[in-house]
C-alpha cells in the first residue's frame, strides 16, 4: 500500500511538472505571435491551429472565405446579420480598456464573433481574488499580466483575427494615440476618472462609446457619442462626491453580475460595428441581478452647453492632454486603498504590540467595528462586532464587556481592563475611537492597518478578502 501511495505522488508531482512546462510553451508562443506580429502571426498560427484561410473572394461575391463562412455559419444564417454585418465586423477595430470583470467577456465574445482587430488595455497583473468574475484569464497566469493573459485567451478562441496588446494603463499621455487606431471603444474600467477620460477622448477623436458598469447585484450600460447620444459629461456634468463611488474591492460583486454586462457590451460594440439593430444610444440599461429585472429607461440627450461635446465647446485634443482628471475627480485613476490618520500615536498600536499584549494574558476587551456580514467571513478570537453605524447606541455593550473582563481577571496592578478597536484596513477603527473619545472611553486604541495588518505582520495564514 505505501509503495502505490509512493508511486501515485511521484505520478502526480510529474503531472504537475508536466502542466507548468506546458504553460510556460504556451506563454512563450504567445510571446513570439506578438514579436512577429501583423500578419506573420496570422499566417504562423493558422498553420499551426487550424486550416489555412484564404482572404481571397474564392469566387463567392462577398470577400469570406470557405473557412471564415463555416467558422461563422451560426451568424451568416441570421437574415438581420448575414454576409453584410460579418463583412462589416472583420473590417472593424475595437479597443477594450479594462481586461476584468466587464472586459473579459466583452473580449471573449468579440474575439469569437470574428472582429478585425480587438485592442486591450491594461496595467494591471491577474490575482487570485480575480477568478470568480475575470473568466478570461486562468489560475496559470496568476502574478503575470492581465493584457497578456486575455490576449493569449481571445487567440486561443479565434486564430485569424489581430489581438494587439497594450500593457499600460490608459492615461491622457498615451490615450489619444491609441484610441485613433480603434473604431469602437469600450469602457470597462471601474474609477471615475477614467471614466470622464475615456469619454473625452471619444467625444475629441469622434468615437462611439459603449460604457457599461457592474457593482454587487446590479449593473448598467449605454452608449455614449453616437447618433447624437450625449457623452458622459452631459449626464455628469460635476462629479459626484468620492464618498459615492463604491468599487468591487469594498463592497463586493456577484461574478455574474460583471459578466451579464459585459456581454452586453460586446453585443452593443457588434451591433455598432456591424451596422444592424437599434444600439442604446440616448437609453441606459439598468440590471437587478436579485429580482432578475432589466429596464430600459431614456436618458437626456446631448447638452447645449456640455463643455467637451456642447455647441460652442473648443476641447481640443491639446486640452485633452493637459487636463487632470484625477484632480477633477478627487479620486486616483489607479485607486489603492484608503488609509487614513485620524489619531494621534499615542492612542495606536501595531497588530504586533496587539499580539504581545495578548500573549501577555493582558485584560482586555476588543471591539471589531466591521459590518457584521464582514465579521461573519473572519475574526480574531474573542472579539466582540460592533459594527461602526451601531457604536454609539451600544456603548453599555462596551461597558459591560470591560467590567466582565475586569471580574475575570481579578485584582492586578493594572487600573482595569484595557479597550481595543479594529476593522478590516484600519480606517472604520481610527474613526470608532474617535467616537469612544467623545464618550468617556479615553482608553480605546486603534488597532494600525486593521485584520489586513495582521495577516501581513502577525498570522500569514489569516485570510484576507
Amino acid at each position: 500500500m505505501e509503495s502505490n501511495g509512493g508511486d501515485a505522488f511521484r505520478i502526480l508531482e510529474e503531472i504537475e511538472t508536466l502542466k507548468a512546462a506546458k504553460s510556460d510553451i504556451e506563454h512563450r508562443i504567445a510571446n513570439l505571435q506578438v514579436q512577429i506580429g501583423g500578419v506573420a502571426v496570422e499566417e504562423m498560427t493558422d498553420s499551426i491551429l487550424c486550416p489555412p484561410i484564404s482572404t481571397n473572394d474564392a469566387g463567392f461575391g462577398h470577400g469570406l472565405s470557405p473557412e471564415m463562412v463555416y467558422r461563422y455559419s451560426r451568424q451568416l444564417l441570421l437574415p438581420s446579420f448575414g454576409v453584410k454585418g460579418q463583412s462589416n465586423l472583420l473590417k472593424s477595430s475595437i479597443l477594450v480598456v479594462g481586461a476584468g470583470g466587464l472586459g473579459s467577456p466583452a473580449l471573449l465574445y468579440l474575439a469569437a464573433c470574428g472582429v478585425g482587430r480587438l485592442g486591450i488595455v491594461d496595467h494591471d497583473d491577474v490575482e487570485l481574488n480575480n477568478m470568480h468574475r475575470q473568466i478570461i484569464h486562468t489560475e496559470a497566469y496568476i502574478g503575470q499580466s492581465k493584457v497578456k493573459s486575455a490576449a493569449a485567451a481571445c487567440r486561443a478562441i479565434n486564430s485569424t483575427i489581430d489581438i494587439v496588446e497594450h500593457r499600460e494603463a490608459l492615461r491622457t499621455s498615451n490615450a489619444l494615440e491609441i484610441v485613433r487606431k480603434y473604431d469602437i471603444v469600450i469602457d470597462a474600467t471601474d474609477n471615475l476618472p477614467s471614466r470622464y477620460m475615456i469619454s473625452d477622448c471619444c467625444v475629441v477623436l469622434g468615437k462611439p462609446l459603449v460604457s457599461g458598469a457592474a457593482l454587487g447585484l446590479e449593473g448598467q450600460l449605454t452608449v455614449y457619442n453616437h447618433i447624437g447620444s450625449p457623452c458622459y459629461r452631459c449626464l455628469f456634468p460635476t462629479p459626484p462626491p468620492t464618498s459615492a463611488c463604491q468599487r468591487c474591492s469594498d463592497s463586493g460583486v456577484l461574478g455574474v453580475v460583471p459578466g451579464v454586462i459585459g456581454c452586453l457590451q460586446a453585443l452593443e460594440a457588434i451591433k455598432i460595428a456591424s451596422a444592424i439593430g437599434e444600439p442604446l444610444s440616448g437609453r441606459m440599461l439598468l440590471f437587478d441581478a436579485l429580482s432578475a429585472r432589466i429596464r430600459i429607461v431614456k436618458i437626456r440627450g446631448r447638452s447645449l452647453h456640455c463643455e467637451v461635446c456642447g455647441e460652442n465647446a473648443a476641447f481640443t485634443e491639446q486640452m485633452f492632454q493637459d487636463f487632470d482628471y484625477e484632480k477633477f475627480t478627487q479620486s486616483p485613476l489607479t485607486p489603492l486603498p484608503l488609509k487614513l490618520k485620524l489619531l494621534p500615536e499615542n492612542v495606536r498600536i501595531s497588530a504586533k504590540e496587539y499580539k504581545e499584549r495578548v500573549v501577555k494574558g493582558e485584560a482586555h476587551v476588543l471591539v471589531d467595528v466591521r459590518p457584521e456580514h464582514h465579521f461573519k467571513i473572519v475574526s480574531l478570537p474573542k472579539s466582540l462586532n460592533i459594527p461602526l453605524s451601531s457604536l454609539e447606541g451600544k456603548l453599555p455593550e462596551i461597558s459591560s464587556a470591560l467590567k466582565e473582563e475586569e471580574k475575570c481577571n481579578g485584582p492586578t496592578s493594572s487600573p482595569g481592563a484595557s479597550l481595543y478597536v479594529i476593522c478590516r484596513r484600519g480606517n472604520d477603527s481610527q474613526r470608532a475611537v474617535q467616537l469612544l473619545h467623545k464618550m468617556g472611553f479615553t482608553s480605546a486604541q486603534d488597532i494600525i492597518g486593521g485584520l489586513e495588518s495582521w495577516a501581513r505582520d502577525v498570522d500569514p495564514n489569516f485570510p484576507i478578502y
